[in-house]
């Protein structure tokens, strides 16, 4: 008779995956193992506008770009790698370089004629208006 204490219980299939993943945590760091979107960016809604915030470290102004299609806000652009001295090799390499693009679905039709954009000390802000005749109007009801 099998008894929950004989060897037939005993074997644990998950003792097995979190060995295997306490190898990999060692083998892949999680800064590197855990993907990241860049840019990171906040979205929030307030009455008829919508405002988005990034945080772009190390990218020209020049080399940012922005696009309002169908409901859709693309940020995209370019962070160019640091030049090392001639001669040095990198010890620790983190930050990210390249080209980026992000999208953001947004809630409702925004006028693109009516975006606005800041860029100051690496953070970028937008503000997208709701055109008027999208907007929600409150009907009157007459009475009888």
């Amino acid at each position: 008779m099998l008894t929950p204490a004989s060897s037939f219980f005993r074997y644990d299939p998950f003792a097995d995956l979190d060995r295997i993943a306490r190898g990999m945590n060692r083998a892949f760091p999680r800064s590197w193992a855990t993907p990241t979107s860049f840019p990171a960016v906040n979205v929030w809604r307030s009455g008829d506008a919508i405002a988005i915030s990034s945080e772009l470290p190390g990218v020209e102004l020049d080399d940012i770009e922005i696009t309002v299609k169908d409901n859709v806000l693309t940020l995209s652009g370019e962070r160019k790698a640091p030049e090392a001295p001639e001669g040095a090799r990198w010890h620790l390499r983190e930050r990210s370089y390249g080209k980026f693009s992000r999208t953001v679905q947004l809630p409702y039709a925004v006028d693109s004629n009516k975006v606005e954009a800041r860029f100051r000390d690496g953070v970028l802000q937008v503000a997208l208006h709701r055109p008027e005749e999208d907007k929600p109007r409150r009907i009157e009801i007459k009475a009888a």
